[in-house]
C-alpha cells in the first residue's frame, strides 16, 4: 500500500511541477508579446514622426534634400533604439 501511495504522491508532485512550469512559461511569453507590441508601436510612431521631420525640413528649404534625408534617418534610428530598449 505504501508503494502505491508513494507512486501517487510522486505523480501528483510531478503534475504540479509541470503545471507550474507551463504557467510561468505562458506568463513570460505574454510579457514578451506585450514588449514586442510596444516596440512595434514606438517604431510606427517614429516612422510618422520621421516623415513629418523630412516634410518640415523640405518646407523650410534651409537645407539640402540630402540633409533632410539624413535627419529622417536619424529620427528613425532613435525610434529603433527606443524600441530595443523596451524589448531588451
Amino acid at each position: 500500500m505504501s508503494t502505491a501511495n508513494n507512486a501517487i504522491r510522486g505523480f501528483a508532485t510531478g503534475l504540479v511541477a509541470v503545471v507550474l512550469a507551463l504557467a510561468s512559461a505562458h506568463a513570460w511569453s505574454t510579457e514578451q508579446a506585450q514588449q514586442r507590441r510596444a516596440g512595434r508601436d514606438v517604431r510606427q510612431e517614429t516612422r510618422q514622426g520621421a516623415r513629418h521631420t523630412k516634410q518640415d525640413c523640405r518646407a523650410a528649404n534651409q537645407t539640402s534634400n540630402a540633409q533632410c534625408r539624413q535627419d529622417k534617418r536619424n529620427t528613425k534610428q532613435g525610434g529603433r533604439q527606443a524600441a530595443r530598449d523596451i524589448k531588451y
